[in-house]
């Protein structure tokens, strides 16, 4: 299995703006920002919530909303509010989002069909 990554900005409600390496995980539901990046955007938590880690452990963490630029679209978007060793992840929320799909086939990012029914 390889693994995808994309270059994206990330903003918060100020004028700072981030440069983030994602790693898409189409597995993960919210997108997660490491503790570095959230706080020099000056993120503060909205809620908390619990996640379950591959292993099975639970984690509780923060969630917070930042505004995602990718070469293919812009969008606010929640995000998990991550600690110091955490990795950049690019989760299904903000792919749905902003309408895109991850191509398991050639690992690259594509649009959606959406449906309007």
């Amino acid at each position: 299995m390889g693994l995808t990554f994309v270059d994206g900005i990330v903003k918060g409600k100020g004028k700072k703006r981030q440069k983030v390496r994602f790693l898409v995980d189409s597995g993960a539901t919210y997108t997660l920002l490491p503790e570095k990046i959230w706080h020099v955007l000056g993120l503060k938590p909205d809620r908390e919530m619990t996640f379950t880690l591959a292993d099975g452990t639970m984690v509780k963490r923060g969630i917070s909303e930042c505004w995602l630029e990718l070469p293919q679209g812009r969008a606010h978007t929640p995000v998990i509010m991550g600690e110091k060793e955490d990795e950049a992840l690019l989760g299904a929320v903000s792919l749905e989002i902003l309408g895109l799909v991850l191509n398991p086939f050639n690992r690259t990012l594509q649009p959606m069909r959406m449906m309007l029914a």
